[in-house]
């Protein structure tokens, strides 16, 4: 499959593909332009970066509070809780190396091929949902256990602390691909290390039957469906760090990394997360306080200053894919900076929203993790059909406006989404009708999101080619 450069938006990406150029290697340089698509001159890198590039971010405290909430809220035996967070983690890395294998040949971020799925307008609507999603709603939940992680660590107020993350976490996102993937491989081993070292000592302390359980299969699916909404929330940012790499990069061997770097980051550190809630003291107003606790002085400070390193890992790429995301809505800004000036823009809106949820981080990540999966699935469903019945083709320049558009993509993303939230979401303010009347069931919302969107799209495609033959 290619991307076709016959319509009047090619003079504007030969423009662009020229800034690419200079653009290179460069690691301390502003990358420029948006979403354009990247000249095979201007590819670089290889594959095993993904490996460390999706590894860093998520060596996390916001990882580990998964683990976490699925023994504290959601009522998992600790083996309960592996299971659960381990099928989660399978679907949404399996579904990221899949999308991830574009990258090569293509060369343009993830939100412009979905313009393939919903049309050059209809995209606008998971655009405008990522944007928001990964800018202000991910980029506050991991700002703030960053901020907790200097507060712990300095005694700083939280609001100061708050600032300071915040303003590193910029800096890199406004530099863009190259700095973000340098930043990753340099994080990777610092990380992978004192993690490794903290959970084998977690491990030591555990105690399993520390973790009732009594969730039932209803704890179960909404573990699982946590686990996944953060794995799979990565998904719509995927070829955003695959676009770069050269046309002979292999699309399984960028897949394979990218889902390998993303299965066992999430799931070493949820398993940790899940093992140190055995022993933890649910009454400790800070998450990040009530993990460390358990370790020795020393090795507690180290872990900490991880937690802050990887909370900037994370939103250095949370804010860069947004930033991304919102150039494909259309919204035209300063000429080679509106990438990097939309990130600037959803960073600070970010950090106003982390500053409010610092009052009650544990509620205010437990319904995030819910929520991010209903839109995923959804997403998922519409582009995997599309994908699958596009495969082997060529297709129209997605950057001209007028003619590409995809309204079937749009109304089952649409009718997927409410129809699974009104019968499956279980939140605390909102419980949907079939979860009413069979309250074991949990929260199923993302699964019947992706099969409702999916077998939607697949009937209303398979009609239009019968009414385009037919006519």
């Amino acid at each position: 499959m290619s991307i076709t450069e016959d319509s009047p938006s090619g003079t504007n990406a030969g423009e662009m593909n020229t800034a690419a150029l200079t653009y290179g290697d460069k690691v301390i340089a502003v990358e420029p332009g948006g979403n354009e698509p990247i000249p095979p001159d201007a590819r670089h890198g290889g594959p095993m970066s993904l490996f460390w590039t999706w590894t860093s971010p998520n060596m996390e405290f916001a990882t580990i509070y998964v683990g976490v909430i699925a023994v504290l809220f959601f009522g998992q035996t600790l083996w309960q809780a592996i299971a659960a967070v381990l099928i989660g983690n399978a679907l949404g890395a399996l579904s990221h190396g899949l999308l991830t294998a574009r990258g090569p040949s293509l060369g343009v971020p993830q939100m412009i091929i979905s313009r393939l799925s919903f049309g050059y307008f209809g995209n606008i609507v998971p655009a405008t949902l990522m944007s928001v999603m990964s800018g202000v709603g991910w980029f506050a939940t991991n700002s703030v256990s960053g901020a907790f992680a200097v507060n712990t660590l300095t005694g700083l107020p939280k609001v100061p602390s708050l600032l300071i993350v915040v303003v590193v976490q910029l800096a890199i996102g406004f530099l863009g691909h190259n700095m973000i993937h340098a930043f990753e491989k340099y994080a990777f081993p610092v990380l992978t290390v004192i993690f490794v070292v903290v959970g084998i000592v977690m491990f030591t302390k555990t105690d399993p039957g520390g973790a009732a359980g009594g969730g039932g299969i209803g704890g179960f699916l909404i573990t699982l469906g946590a686990a996944f909404g953060y794995t799979a929330g990565w998904n719509p940012y995927a070829t955003d760090y695959s676009r770069y790499l050269p046309t002979t990069v292999s699309g399984w061997a960028a897949g394979g990394c990218a889902a390998a770097g993303l299965f066992w980051s999430t799931s070493f550190g949820m398993i940790v997360g899940a093992a140190s809630a055995t022993i933890a003291n649910p009454d400790d107003a800070n998450p990040t306080h009530q993990f460390t606790v358990h370790l020795p002085g020393a090795m507690s400070d180290l872990f900490l200053i991880a937690i802050v390193l990887g909370s900037i890992s994370a939103n250095a790429v949370n804010v860069y894919s947004a930033g991304m995301a919102f150039t494909t809505i259309g919204i035209k800004t300063k000429k080679n900076l509106e990438r990097g000036l939309a990130a600037v823009l959803f960073g600070v809106l970010g950090f106003f929203v982390a500053w409010w949820a610092l009052r009650d981080a544990a509620a205010s990540y437990e319904a995030f993790l819910l929520i991010i999966a209903y839109w995923i699935g959804p997403w998922l469903g519409v582009v995997f059909v599309d994908q699958y019945l596009r495969r082997g083709t060529a297709f129209a320049d997605l950057f001209y406006r007028r003619t590409f558009t995809n309204w079937p993509g749009l109304a089952s993303f649409v009718i997927g989404t409410v129809a699974s939230i009104l019968l499956f979401s279980n939140q605390a303010k909102f419980s949907g009708y079939l979860v009413r009347e069979f309250p074991d069931l949990g929260d199923i919302t993302f699964f019947a999101g992706f099969v409702f969107s999916a077998g939607l799209y697949a009937a209303l495609s398979a009609r239009r080619r019968r009414a385009t033959v037919a006519s």
